[in-house]
C-alpha cells in the first residue's frame, strides 16, 4: 500500500514517531490545560484518518502536553463567549435597505432580474410593494434544532474518529482528565494513567447531559452501572485508584515520576504490539469493537466472514515459523 500524503498539521497537536511504527499524538495547548476549542476537535478526523491509513503506523499513543493535564475538557471560557451553548443560532437580521420605499429591489418573476418597487404607471407591479418584515424575529425552533443537531453530530463524529481508527490507540492520562478528556479516552483502546490523574464527567455542572460519547460508552467499559450513574449524575471527581478499581484504566503507573513513567510504559506496550502481525492486530480491534455492540452469535458470524479473508495472509505462516525457530517475525506493512 502506498504511503498517504503528508500528515495534516495543526498547532494544537504534536505528531512524532518515537519508535518504528509508533505514532505519538500530543494534545498541545498546555497553557490552557489542553482544553479544547472548536478548531481542535475539527482537526481530529483529519489527523486520525491519516494515521489510520498510513502503512508506517501500527500503534498510536495519545497524551497531553505539559505537566498538569491530559485535557481539562471543553474550554468553558471560549464556549461561554460564543457558540450554541450560549447563543443558540443567531437570527438573520433584515437588510437595512428592506425598509426603503424607492431603492429596494426584488426579483421579477418572469425575467429573474431586479426591478424597483416604484414602477411606471400602468405596469403590473404598481403599488405591489410587500410590507417590510418585522425588525427582529425569534429563531424558528425547528431550524434552531436542526442547526444544533448538526453541531452536536459533527462534534460526535470528530471524537469518534479515534474509535474508528484502524490502529490501536493507547491513551496516556495524567493530571486533569475532565469531560471531553473522558470522551476521548473512552475512544482509545487502552487507558493507563499516572497516580495524580483526576477524572470527572463534568457536563452536568454546566447544565448539559454529556453528549459526545461518555454516556454511550462508559457503561460498556466498566462493570458497574451504579458507579457510572453516580459519576455522571454528580459530576464528582474520582481518582486513579478508583478508576483502576472500576476497570476504567488498565493500570496506574507508579514508577517513573508520573507522566514520564506513563509514557515509558506506553512505549513499551506499543513496541510489543508493533511486533505482531498488523493483519492480526487490526482485525482484532475491528472484531472486538464490532462485537461489543452486538450479540455473541452476530459477533461469531462476523468473525468467521472476516477471517475467511484474513486467514489467507502470509503473516500466519511467518508467525508460526518464527515461534518454532524462537525468533521474532518480521511483517510487511499494511
Amino acid at each position: 500500500m502506498a504511503e498517504p500524503s503528508s500528515p495534516p498539521t495543526s498547532e494544537y497537536f504534536n505528531l512524532t514517531y518515537p519508535l518504528p511504527f509508533v505514532a505519538h499524538v500530543e494534545i498541545n495547548r498546555p497553557d490552557k490545560l489542553n482544553a479544547f476549542i472548536e478548531p481542535m476537535w475539527l482537526a481530529l478526523p483529519h489527523l486520525f484518518s491519516y494515521l489510520s491509513t498510513s502503512p508506517s503506523v501500527r500503534v498510536i499513543i495519545l497524551s497531553g502536553a505539559g505537566p498538569k493535564a491530559f485535557t481539562a475538557g471543553l474550554d468553558i471560557v471560549a464556549a461561554s463567549q460564543t457558540g450554541p451553548l450560549v447563543q443558540g443560532v443567531p437570527t438573520q437580521s433584515p437588510s437595512p435597505s428592506s425598509s426603503s420605499s424607492s431603492s429596494t429591489t426584488t426579483p421579477d418573476a418572469t425575467t429573474n432580474t431586479p426591478f424597483p418597487y416604484s414602477q411606471p404607471t400602468g405596469t403590473p407591479y404598481t403599488n405591489q410593494k410587500p410590507p417590510p418584515p418585522p425588525p427582529s424575529m425569534p429563531p424558528d425552533p425547528a431550524r434552531l434544532a436542526r442547526a444544533l443537531l448538526t453541531h452536536i453530530t459533527t462534534f460526535q463524529d470528530c471524537v469518534s474518529s479515534l474509535e474508528k481508527c484502524a490502529k490501536p490507540i493507547i491513551a496516556v492520562l495524567h493530571g486533569y482528565c475532565y469531560g471531553l478528556g473522558v470522551d476521548l479516552s473512552l475512544c482509545a483502546d487502552v487507558r493507563i494513567c499516572a497516580p495524580d490523574t483526576r477524572f470527572a464527567v463534568k457536563e452536568v455542572d454546566i447544565g448539559l447531559a454529556a453528549d459526545i460519547g461518555t454516556l454511550s460508552r462508559l457503561g460498556k467499559s466498566v462493570a458497574s452501572a451504579s458507579w457510572v450513574k453516580d459519576v455522571c449524575l454528580t459530576g464528582r471527581e474520582f481518582d486513579a485508584n478508583e478508576a483502576l478499581r472500576m476497570g476504567f484504566v488498565s493500570s496506574v503507573v507508579e514508577q517513573g515520576g508520573g507522566k514520564e513513567g506513563c509514557m515509558a510504559e506506553a512505549l513499551r506496550w506499543a513496541g510489543s504490539v508493533t511486533e505482531k502481525s498488523p493483519v492480526a492486530v487490526q482485525g482484532t480491534k475491528e472484531l472486538l469493537n464490532w462485537s461489543r455492540d452486538r450479540s455473541v452469535e452476530d459477533g461469531l458470524r462476523y468473525t468467521a466472514v472476516w477471517n475467511s479473508a484474513a486467514l489467507q495472509t502470509r503473516d500466519t505462516g511467518a508467525a508460526m515459523k518464527a515461534a518454532v525457530g524462537k525468533r521474532k517475525a518480521r511483517f510487511e506493512k499494511l
